[in-house]
């Protein structure tokens, strides 16, 4: 069975044949057992001391065995004595062996933590734009985090618990048969009582497992689209506070309740192996009390026994329950192999080439190009409101598209919305890719080049620039982490900030808050520029990049813009005529098509729709070159 479907094979586990299920579940330990082969060596040595541990807990009802036969019965003080002694230095053993048993247990577990992170975090990186358009925070988070935990825990306490208790229950039958097999086979007699609560209990505990785990996700995907800066904003400004409360008490009251139910549920079935055990004892002591009386055993041997049973019972009690914890365990494993088996729509090929040095042009040939549809780039359990695809999913967004871009020259992108410029800039950096067609970088495809090359060679500035929770320096830094401070002044000069940059207190050491939050839109973008300006592309593509500044901000921006432009090919969603008149080619989109193509000289002459776009965006007295379209 291949790791791709492995998940969708387990979905099913308690609808199948009980044949099919132990497929299934061994096809997953097997894949789940490949996770461990780093930590082999100490694996053996966990082993190792669990062995050793189970050993010395058989010894002490044997020594205490020693101690009433052979001391106080016979009223021999010196066998007392030594006796005790030995109990007490290998209590002193045992609690030794429990600390590197932890230490061992801990060295896995963590390690398989730290190792499913990083593989989630870093598959989830190589996801495209579409998956976490679709997927929420929050619930992504929780697989990191709760997920990937639950899944640590069958390393440790499960695999841990279910060597040792199988050890300790070989050891434990073997002594109990070799002192009384009568007694051993009475207090067997109720062990198929634990069989019937643990196999309905591990069904039922694994489906408020899952259930649990998807609430906690959409719980904690609310706090995180709450608690940033956007969405802190629009909750005060719609001032809906007590919706909000209402929204989350509702789901944590669900997360409450499923706890609740899985904590009794949990108690029940304790309990109910308690008692079993309770009642093997009482027939132990019943039984083994008149074979003392008839002779046949020792009171040594009896309280022996009745310290073996309790061993017993522990072993079977936890064994009884693991179906409990390997159930819960394998629903974190399947949510976290659920995130690893999704394949990335955009990755390099097996071939793929740098591109290639010098300057480029930009070639889009026949390009169609649809949205795809969710099942093909995201999971419906990453989202709380999951629904059937709408809007552009399955259809052409792009139709036909050809044009160049050639080398140090600019081309502008204006037409309606949703007419596919955005559309344009995202597949020229390889967000997507096209469905037929091509997009050459130079006489180069972009699905034959590395990404890494790629996405070395374009830069891209948005109209709503994105910056991380941390210093002007640490932003600047992650276009290039090699930059000196002169460096970084030098582009914040040419960003048309590095005035404003040099008066703050902190300079460059200055947090820019959530998302850049503390900083104005027009400071933002000139940071943005300037982080542009140090990783310098060869290719410059602007999505309507000063669209919601003001008229100062936007100047600011406009005169940095053009040093970013000069010498560099550009494509330009552009919104202004300034802009677009200094543009060597316009393109006229509209419906997914390049409707009109030329210079502004040109297009004004066909009385196309450029024109038309002109006239009723334009032709305004004494509005002048600053105006939209």
């Amino acid at each position: 069975m291949s790791s791709e479907n492995l998940w969708h094979a387990y979905r099913s586990l308690t609808r199948d044949s009980s044949v099919k299920q132990s497929k299934v579940t061994r096809a997953l330990v097997r894949r789940i057992m490949g996770y461990a082969r780093p930590y082999r060596a100490l694996v053996i040595m966990f082993l190792v001391t669990l062995v050793i541990a189970s050993l010395l807990s058989v010894a002490q009802p044997l020594l205490f065995r020693r101690i009433v036969d052979k001391g106080i019965s016979v009223g021999d003080a010196k066998v007392v004595t030594i006796t005790a002694l030995i109990i007490a230095v290998l209590a002193i053993l045992d609690a030794g062996l429990g600390l590197v048993s932890r230490y061992f247990s801990s060295r896995i577990g963590e390690g398989l933590i730290y190792d499913l992170r990083s593989q989630v975090y870093t598959h989830v990186q190589e996801q495209s734009v579409a998956f976490f358009t679709r997927a929420q925070t929050g619930a992504l988070i929780s697989r990191l985090n709760s997920d990937v935990i639950g899944a640590q825990q069958a390393f440790t306490s499960t695999l841990g618990g279910v060597i040792g208790n199988m050890i300790s229950l070989i050891i434990v039958l073997t002594t109990m048969f070799i002192l009384s097999w009568q007694v051993t086979i009475v207090s067997l007699l109720l062990v198929p009582l634990f069989l019937f609560p643990a196999r309905w209990m591990g069904r039922r505990l694994q489906s408020m497992t899952r259930q649990q785990m998807r609430l906690n996700a959409d719980m904690s995907a609310q706090m995180s689209e709450r608690f940033n800066v956007a969405g802190a904003l629009l909750v005060k400004l719609f001032g809906r506070p007590a919706e909000e409360a209402a929204s989350f008490s509702g789901r944590a009251e669900q997360v409450r309740d499923i706890g609740v139910r899985m904590a009794m549920a949990n108690r029940w079935f304790f309990t109910a192996l308690t008692l079993v055990a309770a009642l093997a004892t009482a027939v132990a002591y019943g039984l083994g009390g008149n074979l003392v009386i008839t002779g046949v055993l020792s009171l040594g041997t009896l309280l022996a026994l009745i310290g073996l049973l309790a061993q017993l019972y522990g072993p079977l009690t936890a064994l009884s329950n693991v179906r409990v914890d390997v159930m819960t365990a394998l629903v974190s494993f399947e949510r976290v192999f659920e995130i690893l088996d999704l394949p990335p729509m955009v990755h390099d090929a097996p071939d793929a080439m740098p591109v290639k040095s010098g300057p480029v042009s930009l070639c889009f040939d026949d390009v169609v190009f649809r949205y795809p549809k969710a099942s093909e780039v995201s999971l419906a359990s990453l989202e709380s409101v999951a629904r059937e695809d709408s809007g552009f999913a399955g259809v052409d967004v792009l139709k036909g598209v050809s044009f160049t871009v050639e080398a140090g020259t600019m081309t502008a992108l204006v037409g309606p919305s949703g007419a596919g410029k955005t559309t344009i800039s995202a597949l020229a950096t390889r967000l997507y890719d096209v469905n037929s067609g091509a997009i050459l970088i130079g006489n180069q495809d972009l699905r034959s080049v590395t990404l890494e090359s790629l996405h070395d060679a374009v830069g891209v500035v948005t109209q709503d620039a994105h910056m991380f929770h941390d210093t002007i320096r640490a932003n600047l830094l992650y276009a290039r982490p090699e930059s000196t401070e002169g460096d970084m002044l030098a582009a914040c000069a040419a960003a048309q900030i590095g005035d404003l940059i040099e008066a703050l207190p902190d300079g460059l050491d200055t947090v820019v808050g959530d998302r850049g939050y503390r900083l104005s839109g027009g400071e933002k973008q000139r940071i943005a520029l300037a982080r542009l300006l140090l990783k310098a592309p060869r290719i410059l593509i602007l999505d309507e990049a000063t669209a919601h500044l003001d008229s100062e901000s936007e100047k600011a921006v406009q005169r940095a813009l053009d040093t970013a432009l000069v010498g560099r090919t550009s494509m330009v969603i552009a919104h202004r005529l300034s802009t677009i008149r200094r543009a060597d080619q316009i393109l006229v989109m509209v419906d997914g098509r390049v409707a009109e193509r030329g210079t502004h000289e040109q297009l004004m002459a066909l009385e196309g729709v450029y024109s038309e776009l002109y006239r009723t965006q334009f032709d305004r007295p004494d509005e002048g070159d600053d105006q939209e379209i």
